[in-house]
């Protein structure tokens, strides 16, 4: 071996027959239930013939293929979703999308601000005939 790697000693010992056998019972009790095996999906839950059941199994997968596939073929078109407000009208990658969303509500924020110091006083309205007296809202 190269680079300075320890070899490892394989133990080569044999062990007794009774010794074995106590290892494989002790094994044996601490073997995980067919239940438990079903839930992880180690073994399959089926009371189909072991022949049948990679069968079955195929079966089981091609109507799940099936049934997505359809469901992809109803999907609205991109467009569609952002006609609706699904989806935002946006270019910006997914990941900073919420960033461009904050922005935009400050810098509108920021414009109606502007405006609203830029807006006219009551009284203009009024000198301009644009609201009447009896409607000045500072009354």
């Amino acid at each position: 071996m190269s680079g300075g790697a320890e070899e490892v000693k394989v133990d080569e010992t044999s062990i007794s027959p009774v010794e074995r056998r106590n290892s494989l019972e002790k094994h044996l009790q601490m073997r995980p239930d067919p239940k438990d095996l079903k839930d992880r999906h180690i073994l399959l839950d089926t009371n189909a013939a072991p022949a049948l059941q990679s069968a079955a199994q195929e079966l089981e997968r091609q109507r799940a293929t099936d049934s997505l596939k359809k469901g992809l073929e109803k999907r609205p078109e991109k467009e569609e979703l952002i006609e609706r407000n699904i989806l935002p009208d946006s270019n910006a990658a997914p990941a900073i999308q919420g960033q461009q969303k904050e922005l935009e509500k400050h810098m509108r924020a920021d414009s109606l601000e502007e405006k609203m110091k830029h807006r006219p006083k009551p009284e203009e309205l009024i000198k301009e005939g644009i609201l009447q007296a009896d409607e000045d809202p500072t009354k």
